[in-house]
């Protein structure tokens, strides 16, 4: 299982970007793809989830639901992050990772998956 995160950089507050998780070695359809992020001091926090299956995705929390949007490309085994409305709490350190479609079920973005990606760096700064 191989999942490798990029797209991050500097952008300032209000702009936008789009994050990319593209995985090999296994059957994406299997699994969901989770995106996490860690700024510096903290812990990881799940960010959003979706289901390769089905289409069916998640959100963390209201920090982000609404400006953030997750999908997934299966043609292409890719999930993107499309990030709008940066601001600079949202910087940090941005990875996806991979696991079965119970670990995003509504019950939470929780940084438990199975199976990472290195991280990519978000930072919103003017």
């Amino acid at each position: 299982v191989q999942l490798q995160a990029s797209g991050g950089g500097l952008v300032q507050p209000g702009g936008r970007l789009r994050l990319s998780c593209t995985a090999s070695g296994f059957i994406l359809d299997d699994f969901a793809i989770g995106w996490f992020r860690q700024a510096p001091g903290k812990e990881r926090e799940g960010v959003s989830c979706i289901n390769i299956s089905d289409g069916s995705a998640y959100y963390a929390d209201d920090s982000v639901k609404g400006r953030f949007i997750i999908s997934r490309d299966k043609a292409k085994a890719t999930v993107y992050l499309q990030m709008n409305s940066l601001k600079p709490e949202d910087t940090a350190v941005y990875y996806c990772a991979a696991d079965l479609p119970e670990y995003c079920s509504g019950h939470g973005v929780i940084p438990e998956y199975d199976y990472w990606g290195q991280g990519t760096l978000v930072t919103v700064s003017s």
